[in-house]
């Protein structure tokens, strides 16, 4: 056995083995000796115990030797819990070693134009990571891995994004992978049994989407056709509204590396200097091999002439400060003067209540807007689609067994691969969970302190400043010591449990109690006083408080946030009193960007007389932003603090019943009655008006937005398919869990998650059944986040919080959290420049080759195994849309009577599922009956084909071709009636029987209305 021969030796030459007493003798006296001296061995030394082998005068006190672990010829429990950083190397580079090895031989054995490299696509091309998982993935060697294939970008420049990255011409081929033989080369579709089989013992997979299954039966084939093609339509719409939007990876000018911060960033305090100074001392090769950090030169450029793109440099006048003192002294608003001058460009309201951007006077005449945003109708009628697709049984179906892939599929890489990961990570100097950057993507402003933050905040106040004038009520202005005289209490009764704004049982499913607990103590006059931005005191309160709080976050240095604040649309001058608040109270920090928040209140508004239609609500929004992006100085603090703002966000109690009170929706000019427009209604007119403000601020260079609201808390899962359709990332999205397709579309498309376990706990969903961390196992983009830390944290550092929970309640390991770290900076709003120095300089690139351990803390073997994951499953898109169908016929056994069946009486189709011009020639045929084939109230009498009852499990799997016979009693393939043959239906309804397994044969339900899709472990 020459494994155990190696592990002997092994332990022999680090002197622990039973045999390390005669190193002497061995040979390995000096090794043996450093062994000793290092790791406190001290067997064949004076003083030891004869039964233990112990040195009682090395015991700690008060210490038996009954205490001390047992060693044994084979297990030294000392010994592995004194392991080392070189240790850790030492197996690290054994592991590199023996790969290296290992892939000799493979190249030896399988030479480059081997059918064996060449068969299977990217499954087959990678027997690392893909096909061979039945192989230890311990053994591998990233560095030999087939992503370097993938044609790198421009150092320092993010990629190009084309219309479709799923597409054929953006996904790389089978041959990017490996030297492919396209001569020899089998046609797609077809595998030589020979090749299967050696694939097979290779260790490959079979099953669907593996390289093994490309000799499937025809009819499953032609079923997964119809499968993907409807998860492509889905897929292409989501890129025409991203693309329409501008919300894509490279759409926004400041993700230009040469994108001018102000005020500038901290300096990296690790330099390329050191870098390579640590390089040739004691760290692994390879971890710093990647490690590339921002150009500290040109952090030192300087300010520039203006905010929206490359300029000359110029003197600051603010004064530099260290992090976590002196907020905000280093930002001066003259350093931005002067502002850009007025566009020719004009934009107006259209009678759909969407703004419409205009180039000059001409087009403006003509009607030709620069970007044609979808109508209301298109919009509704993309939304329909998805629904469909979502809603229909075999995509379903399809779709949650294969998220159990690949939920199964990194179980099996992480039993394969923890160890591994730990020597990695331990390889790596310095970086570790509490030092890598981590972002939280989703938490309220007004709640961004902890209880005890605000309480002693209130208690100062009231004890220094009791006396000053903070409230106009009833007509009369009120001093601080009024405010709480008229409310019975002193500083001295303030407590955690009077302010009373933690979020307890009492809120479970209350969304209206919740809001409540953001009232001090009940009393909303204390809310105005300390935590809105316009009241009497302009906010004065809240800004301290923040700064107090951006202290504490510029100490941790680590911790980065994304404060959302809320414009409501009561009046064209909000977006200006919140500019003036930000400016004049310096909230500049690096840490900090900011999203605009929407509360969809509208009914609110319209029952107090505020508003006489939907359409005053959406001039509030978005007239500003028109008038500041035309021309910048008509709101000069306005167009400084966009430059902060990275999005718009929708919030509002999701479970309230959305009560359709239009067949077709009015515009919103006409939307006068007092029902508030649903959720889609919402997103729609974001979109809308976001998609034209973006290409006008686009025009001008300004920074761009994107829409990321709280979708997929509670309610209807119709809201999961509008943040499909257009939406850059969403906020909770809880229910996915119930919708596998739609998962299964944020899977292929890394559409951004923040999800918030705690707040969830407390609100809708306890946590021991919050799907984050099956999420993270299949691979969605999710990331961790506060929500609001007023209310559901206890300690200083919430986020961390946050973490430390879901570490301790889902078992993640310190490699888990930190790629969760790493998602939520790459989901976040920051500045390209700013990501290439938090996570290197090609983070933008996948894969091992985009990641740089020795600022993020990810192993290369872990990116790499998502990176390929997820390229298979697109891969399998791209294959199965592309796929010819010839597949033949598709029969049942005789039927003891004789039906007509004809393209007339044939059950009605989904459209969602329907092909064109399919229909199916006159012919007789004949049938077993079945329970697929009843027919429906209101329809045709009709017999469809079905599987004959005589036909066993294995022959529906491997879908053996039976005849459907004429009524002599002969098959005839040319009559048959199916998916094969001339004519044939491609149509998949419920009617039909089902080869994919599982879903042999069901009838359709008898009314067609969609219901929302269950989880198989939802209680019912």
């Amino acid at each position: 056995m020459p494994g155990l021969d190696s592990d002997e030796e092994e332990y022999r030459m680090r002197g622990q083995s039973d045999t390390e007493s005669e190193g002497d003798q061995n040979g390995h006296h000096s090794l043996h000796s450093l062994h000793s001296r290092g790791r406190g061995h001290m067997e064949g030394s004076p003083g030891l115990d004869d039964s233990h082998g112990l040195n009682h005068s090395e015991m700690e006190d008060g210490m038996l030797p009954r205490d001390m672990p047992h060693k044994t010829a084979y297990y030294d429990l000392v010994a592995e819990r004194k392991m080392t950083q070189t240790d850790a190397k030492l197996f690290y580079q054994r592991s590199q070693a023996e790969s290296r090895t290992q892939l000799n031989q493979l190249a030896q054995m399988s030479p480059q134009s081997s059918p064996l490299l060449s068969a299977g696509g990217l499954a087959s091309s990678i027997p690392d990571l893909a096909s061979h998982l039945g192989q230890s993935f311990s053994n591998l060697r990233l560095a030999e891995l087939d992503s370097a294939a993938i044609p790198e970008p421009a150092l320092g420049h993010p990629p190009k994004r084309e219309p479709s990255h799923i597409r054929t011409d953006n996904l790389p081929s089978r041959g990017s992978y490996a030297q492919l033989n396209s001569a020899g080369a089998p046609p797609l579709g077809q595998l030589d049994p020979n090749l299967q089989q050696q694939m097979l013992l290779n260790g490959a997979v079979a099953g669907i989407g593996s390289s093994t299954f490309m000799d499937a039966a025809p009819e499953i084939n032609a079923e997964l056709s119809a499968i993907f093609k409807n998860i492509q339509k889905v897929l292409d719409i989501r890129h025409k509204y991203i693309g329409l939007s501008l919300q894509g990876e490279n759409d926004n000018p400041k993700d230009d590396p040469n994108w001018n911060i102000y005020p500038a960033p901290p300096e990296p305090a690790w330099t390329e200097d050191r870098e390579k100074a640590a390089r040739g001392a004691n760290s692994a090769y390879n971890s710093m091999q990647n490690s590339l950090v921002l150009n500290v030169d040109k952090q030192r450029s300087g300010d520039q002439s203006s905010e929206h793109g490359p300029g000359t440099p110029r003197k600051s006048n603010a004064k530099k400060r260290k992090p976590g003192q002196d907020i905000g002294e280093d930002f001066d608003m003259e350093d931005l003067m002067p502002l850009p001058g007025a566009s020719k460009m004009s934009f107006r309201l259209d009678d759909n209540s969407v703004y419409q951007v205009y180039a000059n006077e001409q087009s403006e005449k003509d009607d030709t807007p620069i970007v044609n945003v979808p109508t209301l109708k298109e919009y509704y009628l993309d939304l329909e689609e998805i629904l469909n697709v979502s809603s229909d049984g075999p995509s379903k179906s399809f779709a949650f067994r294969r998220l159990q892939y690949l939920e199964g599929k990194f179980n099996l890489y992480i039993l394969l691969n923890e160890y591994q990961e730990t020597a990695d990570s331990k390889s790596v100097p310095h970086r570790d969970f509490y030092n890598v950057r981590k972002v939280d993507t989703h938490v309220h402003h007004s709640a961004c302190m902890n209880q005890k933050h605000l309480l002693r905040f209130i208690k100062s106040k009231m004890k220094k400043y009791p006396d000053e004038i903070v409230l106009f009520r009833d007509g009369k202005h009120l001093t601080l010591a009024e405010v709480f005289e008229s409310i019975n209490l002193t500083a001295y009764d303030l407590s955690i449990d009077t302010l009373d704004m933690h979020a307890h049982k009492d809120s479970f499913h209350r969304f209206d109690k919740f809001n409540l607990k953001y009232n001090p103590i009940g009393e909303s006059r204390l809310r105005t006083i300390f935590l809105k931005t316009d009241n009497f005191i302009k906010g004065r309160y809240l800004a301290e408080i923040t700064k107090e709080v951006i202290s504490d976050l510029e100490s941790s240095k680590y911790q980065m946030v994304e404060w959302r604040i809320s414009i409501y649309g009561k009046s064209l001058d909000e977006w200006d009193k919140l500019a003036a608040w930000v400016i004049d109270n310096k909230l500049f920090p690096h840490n900090v960007r900011w999203l605009i928040q929407i509360p969809r209140l509208y009914d609110v508004y319209k029952g107090s007389g505020m508003m006489t239609s939907f359409e005053q609500i959406i001039k509030n929004i978005f007239q500003p932003l028109f008038e500041v992006t035309q021309d910048p100085t008509s709101h000069p603090k306005l167009h400084v603090f966009l430059q902060r703002v990275i999005g718009i966000d929708s919030v509002d109690d999701e479970s309230k019943v959305e009560r359709r009170l239009f067949k077709k929706f009015p515009v919103p000019r006409v939307w006068d009655s007092k029902q508030n427009p649903p959720y889609t209604y919402w997103i729609y007119f974001l979109y809308a008006n976001l998609a034209s403000l973006n290409h006008f601020r686009k025009q001008r260079g300004f920074n761009t937005f994107v829409l990321r609201p709280h979708c997929g808390e509670a309610g209807d899962s119709e809201h999961l398919a509008v943040a499909a359709l257009g939406c850059h990332s969403i906020s909770h999205g809880l229910l996915l869990r119930k919708v596998p397709l739609l998962q299964y579309i944020f899977y292929l498309e890394q559409i951004g998650i923040a999800m918030s376990p705690l707040s969830n706990n407390a609100l809708f969903l306890a946590y021991e059944r919050n799907p984050f961390y099956q999420y993270f196992k299949r691979g969605l983009n999710v990331s961790l986040s506060t929500d609001d830390p007023l209310q559901f944290a206890f300690t200083k550092e919430p986020l961390i919080e946050e973490y430390a929970v879901a570490a301790q309640i889902y078992k993640l390991s310190s490699v888990d959290m930190c790629e969760l770290a790493k998602n939520s900076v790459k989901q976040s709003g920051y500045e390209f420049s700013i990501k290439q120095q938090w996570l290197g300089h090609n983070f933008h690139v996948p894969g091992r080759r985009g990641n740089t351990m020795v600022k993020t803390n990810v192993p290369d073997r872990r990116e790499e195994f998502r990176y390929h994951t997820l390229m298979e499953e697109r891969m399998m898109v791209e294959r199965y849309n592309a796929l010819p169908i010839d597949a033949p016929s598709v029969a049942a056994e005789p039927l003891s009577t004789t039906t007509t069946t004809t393209a007339a009486n044939l059950p009605p189709r989904s459209p969602a599922l329907s092909t064109a011009n399919a229909s199916i020639p006159q012919q007789q045929t004949t049938a077993t009956p079945s329970r697929a084939s009843e027919p429906q109230p209101g329809s045709s009498p009709s017999i469809v084909p079905s599987i004959p009852a005589s036909l066993s499990q294995s022959q529906v799997l491997t879908a053996s071709p039976v005849t459907l016979t004429s009524p002599s009693g002969v098959g005839t393939p040319g009559a048959a009636v199916g998916i094969g043959g001339e004519g044939r239906d491609l149509h998949l309804s419920g009617h039909e029987p089902r080869y994919y397994p599982g879903m042999v044969s069901r009838s359709q339900r008898r009314d067609s209305v969609r219901r929302e899709s269950g989880h198989e472990s939802d209680p019912r």
